[in-house]
């Protein structure tokens, strides 16, 4: 026994997910077309300067490592689920242009809500207030049986996650990021720090499952940058434990032997960070041909022009990518 006292968390008051109202509302997500050819008229006519023109090179970027056969991969935060546009990296991954999903544990919970329950997000001031922030039983039901059958089965905690939403015909498994993964077979990593979401407060919490499992999903993501020559990785929206995770994976990824000549890394987020301009932007892309593209917006107005302007870009997959 260690010298100090524990709270008893079996003696939590739990509510259900049918008696807290949510901010967020599967409603409210963002509707990509067919193929962006909207979006990509509106790019074409804004100036080739700055932001726009940063834009314009992550497009491309994108496009051309998916057409040299090279990795793209997407560090997604939470706030990219709450505020809808998950849509559009479902659409990516339908169509072969993302080859790699990670999340941390706040970005996995709000998609398995959203997927299960059709809403996400609450009132945390009011909820704190009364003691109630986050214990929802359910959402901690589902993620640490998931947790638990990944341990056992030797799977990664993203793909158990998205297997089980599609085992268990999630209501809204179309706009879910680990199920769609899940159903497009590529790999969804989810890099959890104990202690920083809600469900670690629930009484059914597992800290052995999960971090055996979230442990898997690292070297995943360490097995996957080991192809960063010529690959393009996309952090959206994780301030700290995204980057951080990036940067320890592609270390080990580099010390097997990966180089990183070629790398082309993006960040964007509603302002600008310490943790994504030193480990996405700056760090990792000293090699040969290697760079940073950093593009500063909220959202839910920047993300689905990217993602339009990415899928028209790949619907004409014939035209030079020096002319997309």
């Amino acid at each position: 026994m260690g010298r100090y006292p524990e709270a008893d968390l079996s003696k939590l008051r739990l509510i259900s997910v049918r008696d807290r109202p949510t901010k967020v509302s599967v409603d409210d997500f963002a509707r990509p077309s067919a193929d962006g050819r909207e979006a990509e008229a509106l790019l074409a006519r804004m100036p080739r300067q700055l932001g726009a023109e940063k834009l314009r090179e992550t497009v491309a970027a994108i496009v051309q490592a998916r057409v040299s056969g090279r990795p793209v991969v997407v560090l997604a935060g939470a706030h990219v689920v709450k505020v809808g546009v998950s849509p559009y990296l479902v659409a990516w991954m339908e169509r072969g242009i993302v080859t790699h999903l990670a999340l941390h544990g706040a970005g996995a919970i709000h998609d398995v809500e959203i997927a299960l329950f059709g809403g996400t997000s609450e009132d945390v001031e009011e909820h704190l207030q009364q003691g109630t922030f986050g214990l929802v039983r359910e959402t901690g039901e589902f993620f640490f049986a998931a947790a638990a059958e990944a341990r056992e089965r030797r799977e990664g905690l993203g793909e158990a996650l998205g297997r089980k939403l599609e085992e268990a015909r999630a209501p809204h498994a179309d706009v879910s990021l680990l199920a769609a993964a899940w159903r497009a077979k590529i790999p969804a990593t989810v890099h959890v720090a104990l202690g920083t979401d809600t469900v670690h407060a629930l009484p059914m919490a597992d800290g052995a499952a999960a971090g055996e499992t979230t442990l898997r999903d690292f070297r995943i993501l360490a097995h996957t940058l080991g192809e960063a020559r010529g690959a393009t990785v996309l952090n959206l929206g994780s301030a700290v434990v995204l980057p951080e995770v990036f940067l320890k994976a592609l270390t080990a990824a580099v010390n097997l032997g990966a180089s990183l000549e070629g790398l082309t890394t993006v960040s964007l987020d509603q302002i600008r960070h310490y943790r994504p301009r030193v480990n996405v932007l700056e760090r990792p892309t000293r090699a040969p041909g290697a760079r940073g593209l950093e593009l500063v917006g909220q959202h839910e107005i920047v993300l689905p022009l990217l993602g339009e302007a990415v899928l028209a870009a790949w619907s004409r997959i014939g035209t030079p990518i020096a002319n997309l």
